[in-house]
């Protein structure tokens, strides 16, 4: 009798081990059943951003592409557009203009910036000066901070941060395939850096759209995405290889699907919490005038968005898709 129960027993269990059971009592949500329409919505979502970045164009900042920038205090209101005229009449090149408020809160700042090759001497800048306190005279603008960049430093500095984000890409996938070789860690290292494209293309996309250069405050952005993105696409693979030794006898489409079933409650809060946050700083921005922070705030809440997106759906689902179609080619052989 006792030998009966036993095997009673290790029959259960062994069919519990096999079979995915509900996450938490709840149902296990299907996302692999539609990996379609998810990569459907993926594509198009990747070529629209594309096609609107190509559109509208990339404006590198002066730190990228060489240039001068001027920052003056200033007492009272100032009209940008004034400025602008007045300095474009006196530098002959496009003109870039930020306001705020100095860091010691003694007053207002304005800064200037615009192209050049060969920089802004001092006879040039003295010039600009008496130009914009005839035009201004009642605001006493005084000739706060000068820098300039030659475009050999921009390409320079440019090309280094383009290296910089393809080594933390190739690392990333380096990384994900040595710890999750136990269940396909190539391909599912390939898929997060597929994902995380789309997050970066959004968030560049965003900045073009409200008008801000491809400045410093960019690459902060897609440099905190990257780590943002990528630390939330592990915490789903973790799932699923916890899952994996647990369900030993599960479908990779049964474990992605308790993965992401029980890594969405987590997703969602962390990232309504992040993104909460960065509205919120875009609001005091707006209203203590420090508008330069924007070009970080704006684009990081868009691609945060993105990333939440694209770590639950894109990157298992695409690793899903991969693996069947790999499946597939190796049955035909």
């Amino acid at each position: 009798m006792s030998n009966i129960n036993s095997k009673i027993k290790n029959k259960a269990a062994s069919s519990s081990a096999s079979a995915p059971a509900p996450v938490n009592n709840n149902k296990v949500y299907n996302f692999c059943g539609t990996k379609r329409i998810i990569l459907v919505i993926y594509i198009c979502v990747t070529v629209a951003l594309l096609a609107g970045i190509i559109f509208r164009g990339v404006n590198l900042a002066i730190e990228f592409k060489g240039g001068t920038m001027l920052t003056y205090s200033y007492d009272g209101e100032l009209n940008t557009n004034d400025v602008s005229s007045t300095v474009q009449s006196v530098v002959n090149s496009p003109v870039t203009i930020r306001t705020g408020e100095s860091l010691d809160g003694s007053g207002h700042q304005i800064t200037v910036s615009f192209t050049s090759d060969e920089g802004l001497n001092a006879d040039r800048q003295f010039e600009l000066t008496n130009a914009l306190n005839e035009k201004f005279p009642d605001n006493k603008l005084e000739l706060f901070d000068s820098n300039d960049v030659s475009p050999a430093s921009g390409r320079e500095f440019l090309l280094k941060c383009l290296v910089a984000v393809i080594l933390a890409a190739l690392v990333i996938i380096v990384y994900i395939a040595i710890r999750f070789r136990n269940i396909g860690g190539w391909l599912a290292g390939l898929c997060s850096i597929l994902a995380l494209t789309h997050d970066l293309i959004a968030a560049l996309a965003s900045s073009i759209l409200f008008g801000f250069e491809f400045n410093a405050n960019i690459v902060a952005v897609i440099l905190t995405i990257l780590g943002y993105s990528i630390n939330n696409t592990i915490v789903i693979y973790d799932r699923i290889r916890e899952n994996k030794s647990l369900y030993p006898k599960a479908s990779l489409n049964e474990l992605i699907n308790m993965g992401c079933t029980q890594s969405l409650t987590r997703s969602i809060r962390t990232s309504v919490t992040t993104i909460g946050t960065m509205v919120i700083v875009s609001i005091v921005v707006l209203v203590s005038g420090y508008t330069s922070l924007l070009s970080f705030s704006l684009p990081l809440i868009f691609g945060l968005i993105s990333g939440t997106y694209s770590s639950i759906f894109v990157a298992p689902v695409t690793w899903s898709w991969l693996v069947g179609r790999k499946n597939a080619k190796a049955s035909k052989k």
